[in-house]
């Protein structure tokens, strides 16, 4: 297999009058000024239902930009016929041959014929502003193509031990798991979409992809550049659908090899139960991997810089939202250093603008949908209403004409107040202020006052303490960082995933993650014919 090196994509700046922003911002007239027609796709055939739905701008909730359709239980039973049937002929093609069409799609992704549509379908479907959106269905999405490649070539190379290969050669080879994998892919990244659909595919596994009807174009978008690229019809199926519906039908299928999925705690502990349920009905064990979000932390120490500090979890906290698995929404500071760390935040806070995405001086625009705007405004409403919970900055929000929330900022007098504890996925940070001397109670609550383990984050200058917080913390994230921002991990630098009720913690963006999508054989080739049934000890003595 030919040898490659591959390096994380470089994110762009988009200066005033830079090539890049030129280009993007045509990008944007042309995804804006229309409503393109998304269809079903299986077996490379387009589909369209009677269930129509639109994707519209979260925040200009009245502009439409996508028109796609629910599909009904035939046509899923439909793709998963096609994903098996593709799956056998898929696997039969050389995975060199795979690995330079992944190689292909990164290098159409990056091109300025695609990376700025994109990147526009994702500002305007999912509201990320520039900058968020070339970190994500730019970079990390064509970071998530080329390592992924890298991870199977690499692993490709291992052969076990061939003590004589004149006598007996030893090999190992993967295989893609045989039926279909089920891709269920969330709203807030549209690199996890491309990732969640396309790492078992590059295996030589075929899937059935929901996307999310919030990132509905530019996940479509990924589509058509993986098709470009060469993967076949039937390997990837593109099929928009109700949830509980799409749920029920991959679990009900015998075919059923594996699912891979973002989303909530609810959905995911629903689909691994209804597996459980028909567990006698597989071909194969379904492998289910999962990344379900967290109650992301910042643990301050007495010592810690507060400049650092302050900045750090602002952008954590805020960018896109707080609508990132891993964005920073409880916090702990101590006495000492509270009243600089609060000056700071609300003065930082102040200066974020929340306003269009297309704007390029908005610091976060809205939320993604209704559903989203009234689960986030509650948490706040319950913010005015406790006894336990002081609003210190924010609160205000208006859907209007888009899902705004202001950056929210809580003080809570509770650490188990629900605000402390629960996965809100939205702009609202909450801070519990401890007493210096109880530090030690309060590393304890980090762990046991919420069921996430996703990623979180210490700030000290005191080493002695980072590392004795890094041994006393290390069943709490799968991403964990010192002096520095529980948000944005990189492809290839910082895989990312966590365990308890945050996943499966399989690490997307390392070189383990593909091994997940594929199943090994060892093969045994013996050039040496086997002629005596006996051993030698069992001959009778003379």
């Amino acid at each position: 297999m030919d040898e490659f090196t591959v390096k994380n994509e470089t994110i762009l700046g988009y200066m005033p009058g830079s090539r890049e922003r030129k280009d993007l911002e045509a990008a944007l007239k042309k995804v804006e000024s229309t409503c393109e027609d998304v269809p079903i796709v299986i077996g490379g055939k387009e589909f369209r239902t009677e269930d129509v739905r639109y994707q519209v701008m979260p925040h200009n909730h009245k502009k439409k930009i996508a028109k796609f359709y629910y599909a009904t239980p035939d046509l899923i039973g439909k793709a998963i016929d096609a994903a098996v049937a593709a799956q056998k002929e898929w696997d039969a093609v050389p995975l060199k041959e795979r690995i330079a069409m992944w190689l292909r799609a990164a290098d159409m992704m990056s091109s300025s014929q695609w990376r700025p549509v994109l990147n526009a379908t994702t500002m305007l479907g999912q509201s990320k502003t520039m900058i968020q959106a070339e970190i994500d269905s730019a970079a990390e999405l064509i970071d998530f193509m080329r390592f992924n490649a890298f991870f199977a070539k690499e692993a490709s190379k291992y052969q076990p031990v061939s003590e004589n290969p004149a006598v007996t050669l030893n090999s190992h080879r993967y295989r893609g798991l045989d039926g279909f994998v089920a891709s269920i892919s969330p709203f807030n990244f549209t690199a996890i979409g491309g990732n969640l659909a396309y790492a078992p595919a590059l295996m030589g596994c075929a899937t059935v992809w929901k996307p999310s009807d919030t990132a509905v174009l530019s996940n479509y978008t990924i589509y058509k550049i993986m098709t470009a690229a060469g993967v076949p019809p039937g390997v990837v199926n593109f099929v928009p659908a109700d949830g509980p519906v799409f749920g029920k039908a991959i679990t009900d299928s015998p075919h059923l090899s594996g699912i891979n999925f973002t989303g909530s705690v609810p959905t995911f502990n629903w689909l691994w139960s209804a597996v459980g349920k028909n567990i006698g009905r597989y071909v194969n064990f379904p492998r289910l991997i999962g990344e379900c979000g967290g109650k992301n932390y910042h643990f301050v120490h007495p010592s810690a810089d507060v400049k650092t500090t302050v900045v750090s979890t602002i952008r954590s906290s805020f960018e896109y939202c707080g609508q990132k698995c891993s964005a920073c929404s409880r916090m702990y500071v101590p006495k000492s250093l509270w009243q600089q760390i609060k000056c700071g935040l609300l003065d930082t806070r102040d200066e974020l603008k929340v306003g269009d995405a297309t704007e390029h001086d908005s610091f976060m625009s809205a939320v993604i949908d209704d559903k989203a705007f009234k689960r986030i405004t509650g948490y706040i409403e319950h913010a005015k209403s406790s006894p336990n919970v002081e609003l210190i900055a924010g609160g205000g929000y208006t859907d209007e004409c888009g899902y705004f929330v202001e950056p929210t900022i809580v003080e809570s007098k509770d650490p188990r107040d629900k605000i402390m504890t629960e996965e809100i996925f939205g702009p609202v940070l909450a801070i519990y202020v401890y007493d210096d001397a109880d530090i030690e109670k309060v590393l304890d609550l980090v762990g046991s006052s919420t069921p996430y383990a996703l990623t979180g984050a210490v700030f000290a200058q005191d080493r002695e303490f980072l590392k004795y917080a890094a041994e006393r913390l290390k069943m709490t994230a799968g991403n964990f960082y010192l002096n520095d921002k529980s948000t944005g991990s990189v492809v290839g630098q910082q895989p990312f995933g966590g365990s308890r009720m945050s996943g499966t913690n399989d690490k997307a963006g390392g070189p383990h993650y593909v091994l997940r999508w594929a199943t090994p054989q060892s093969v045994k080739e013996t050039f040496v014919p086997l002629t005596e049934w006996s051993y030698p000890y069992m001959a009778k003595k003379s």
